[in-house]
């Protein structure tokens, strides 16, 4: 078995025509890379950057060139047709010796190749089109190089190139096969490259060079070729040159007559076979790279480029195939993809806890944390999270707390006995919650037969999840395991648990399981500051003739308790006194000097003083004993009903929202006669000599009703308070006349709460029904 992976790169093959031109410039990076330089020296320096290599294919017999790469057609001109004469086409690219003068006879390069001759590397000039590019990807030649007067002769001038002509013969004139016939490549044919070079201007001054660039160029063009016969049955090999022996191990012998699928093997990757197999069904040029193997079974990247060649009647005659051993480019790309899909995986994580932290910290309900932290896991690390709570911290039994689905439909089945709680995860869900510990299940059972044998219901709910993978990790804070998670993924697409999976969901784990440690503690400071909160205050009190309803909600940023109050306070005489406060803040000590002060109003109020006494007296004791250090109040006090069930009502105001009455005709008053300061906002206030609070007298029919709130109903920031005052008074007259006071206040809510509670609200409503 290969150690190199049976993933392989996808290859853009590029226009068709193009196919060998990339191959052959392949091949000759590779060969150059293998040449074992200092790091100093550039490979290949001398071999123009980004040249197009012309690949010539010569036909010995008639002496005429049967197929040409796109380079070497452009080179030659529009006019030139395949097939062509070799002088002809070298007339035609203007080929010429390092003084400018053509070559004479039999001297040309290309007239050897075509003799069958082997050309190791001879240096010409090029005057053709163009179409090489100089080292700045700039044409060579063409109009600029005519008006610079580079013609053949002219000895030479910088707008010609530097050309090695390479070429060797494809198959021995003389030599037939075994049965009298060719050796399957036709008429013999002869293989010439043309490589451009650089740092030279094809002047002849820089022959001190010379043997080295053609060493160099040798080196560069021996690259490995094949040649098939397409024309008989399977496409098999005709002829492999010496390059393709040393890079796979197999002799000539050995191959021809063969298809070239031998270099094949377990880890090659059949969609790139089905692509080449499907170009050399639609004669067309391919180029791929795929894992092939050598005699010795080694494997090795191999980058082949398949070309048709055509006689001149346009028939297929072969295929040429070159092959360049690309294994260290493909593994070093490989392993740059491998580091960054690890560098992308880590900012995912990276990304994903910032994520969870930030969720988690806004839960302060442990129901939301758990449904947040469920959220938050799938499907970024699971296809299936369930969250249970023990009862108490360390204990045995389970409380499934939220599910998360990637499937919605699936969410059903992770009821508190779904298919997580099968056997693989639940063995291991009690070792959890024992020792403590995170616990990867990699595989699990598809069988839910096997799992389930005497409940066919919960097999086929097993097997309907489709599960592949769990992570089982328990949820700890400080120190105690308070719940414990379950993650899984589902078939097809879901991935197969790793330890690095493991290790993220015990990070992520942590988390959750301080976010649902501080919301119970959370959840317990709540429950005893409500009902702290409850005791402060009263239970509304049966009053004969009256009908009475109160609400209190305390602002969002408070514990439960806030420093708002209501109260109804009957008097041994018949009159009914009642108050509506509001301490500055809305916390623990709020809600503490909330309780002192409601106390002190309801001793001066039992005592009978009038509505501006009581609140005066309140002003200097929160004043001398620092009870609190302003709040608003406001106090009323109805007289006992007279004869035809009216009541005389009068009422003192410290800076709070004035009452609303609303009598039986549907006309709507402001209480807002006599306003004076805030308790404790004016120093010895009722002291200084008349200085005393005044209060006002209404008479209130029977009918009457009677609302009392404070300003978290009114003051909203970012909102008039004008407004939200009209709102509320247009509200209240839009009721029915007869209203109880619990439709009162909760329809008065329901219309006027603001969509987020920042302060405490306290709502009072009163119904005179008549004489007792």
């Amino acid at each position: 078995m290969s150690r190199y992976p049976d993933h392989v790169p996808a290859v853009d093959a590029g226009p068709p025509g193009d196919a060998v031109d990339r191959a052959v410039d392949q091949a000759v990076a590779t060969s150059t890379e293998s040449l074992g330089e200092q790091p100093s020296t550039p490979a290949m320096p001398h071999v123009r950057g980004g040249a197009q290599v012309a690949v010539l294919m010569i036909d010995v017999t008639e002496r005429r060139i049967v197929y040409a790469n796109s380079t070497a057609l452009d080179l030659a001109g529009e006019a030139v047709r395949l097939p062509i004469g070799v002088r002809e086409w070298s007339e035609a690219a203007r080929l010429t010796d390092l003084d400018g003068r053509p070559f004479a006879g039999e001297e040309s390069p290309l007239a050897r190749v075509a003799a069958g001759e082997s050309v190791p590397g001879v240096p010409v000039a090029l005057h053709g089109t163009g179409l090489v590019p100089d080292r700045d990807g700039a044409p060579v030649g063409g109009a600029e190089a005519g008006a610079a007067g580079s013609v053949p002769g002219d000895g030479g001038t910088a707008s010609s190139t530097l050309v090695w002509v390479t070429g060797f013969a494809l198959a021995d004139p003389q030599a037939g096969s075994s049965d009298g016939e060719s050796a399957g490549v036709g008429p013999s044919r002869a293989l010439a490259v043309l490589l451009p070079l650089a740092d030279s201007d094809g002047s002849g001054r820089d022959r001190s060079r010379m043997e080295f660039l053609r060493d160099r160029a040798v080196l560069a063009t021996e690259m490995s070729f094949t040649i098939s016969d397409p024309q008989r049955d399977d496409d098999p090999l005709a002829w492999v040159n010496p390059s393709f022996e040393r890079l796979t191990g197999y002799p000539l012998d050995e191959v021809v007559g063969k298809n070239c699928r031998f270099l094949q093997g377990p880890n090659t990757d059949r969609a790139s076979v089905r692509r080449i197999r499907q170009a050399l069904h639609d004669r067309r040029p391919i180029t791929e790279v795929l894992l092939n193997y050598r005699r010795d079974g080694t494997a090795f990247w191999n980058q082949i480029s398949i070309s048709p060649v055509h006689d001149g009647d346009g028939e297929l005659v072969n295929f040429v195939g070159v092959q360049s051993d690309v294994t260290e480019r493909v593994v070093v790309e490989q392993e740059r993809r491998a580091a960054l899909a690890d560098a992308e995986a880590a900012r995912a994580q990276l990304r994903l806890l910032a994520e969870a932290t930030t969720q988690m910290t806004a839960a302060l309900d442990v129901a939301d944390a758990c449904s947040r932290f469920a959220r938050i896991v799938v499907p970024e690390l699971a296809d299936l999270c369930t969250v249970d709570l023990l009862d108490i911290p360390d204990g045995r039994s389970r409380e499934r707390m939220a599910v998360a689905a990637r499937d919605g439909d699936d969410e059903k089945l992770l009821g508190r006995d779904g298919p997580l709680r099968t056997a693989p995860i639940e063995e291991q869900a009690a070792a959890a919650i024992r020792d403590g510990n995170p616990y990867l299940v990699q595989d699990l059972p598809d069988d839910g037969r096997e799992l389930h044998p005497d409940d066919p219901a919960a097999a086929d709910d097993y097997e309907r999840l489709r599960l592949r993978s769990a992570l089982v990790v328990p949820l700890r804070g400080r120190g105690r395991v308070l719940g414990l998670m379950t993650l899984a993924t589902q078939f097809p697409y879901g991935r197969r648990y790793t330890q690095r999976d493991l290790h993220l969901a015990v990070d992520l784990a942590g988390r959750a399981g301080l976010a649902v440690d501080n919301a119970r503690l959370y959840e317990v400071e709540r429950a005893a500051a409500a009902t702290l909160q409850h005791s402060l205050l009263p239970v509304l009190p049966q009053v004969p003739g009256m009908a009475v309803a109160a609400r209190y909600l305390v602002g969002a940023d408070g514990n439960q308790v806030g420093g708002d109050w209501y109260d109804v306070l009957p008097m041994p005489n018949g009159s009914v006194g009642a108050a509506v406060g509001d301490v500055v803040g809305h916390d623990l000590n709020a809600a503490a000097a909330m309780g002192q002060l409601r106390g002190v109003l309801r001793s001066y109020a039992w005592g009978g003083d009038r509505p501006g006494s009581v609140l005066d007296r309140c002003d200097q004791l929160v004043q001398g004993l620092d009870i609190a250090a302003m709040a608003t109040a406001v106090y009323a006090r109805f007289e006992p009903a007279a004869a035809d069930g009216s009541r005389a009502l009068s009422y003192a105001n410290a800076g709070h929202p004035a009452p609303l009455l609303r009598t039986p005709d549907g006309a709507l008053t402001r209480l807002d006669e006599h306003h004076s300061p805030m308790l404790g906002a004016v120093p010895d206030f009722g002291r200084a000599a008349g200085a005393s609070r005044d209060e006002a007298s209404v008479t209130c029919p029977p009918g009457s009703l009677l609302v009392f709130y404070t300003d978290g109903l009114t003051d909203i920031v970012g909102e008039d308070p004008d407004a939200r005052a009209e709102l509320l008074e247009r509200t209240l007259a839009g009721l029915a006349s007869d209203a109880a006071p619990e439709t009162v206040v909760e329809e008065l809510l329901e219309v006027c709460l603001p969509s987020r509670l920042d302060d405490d609200i306290a709502l009072l409503a009163i119904r005179l029904d008549g004489p007792a």
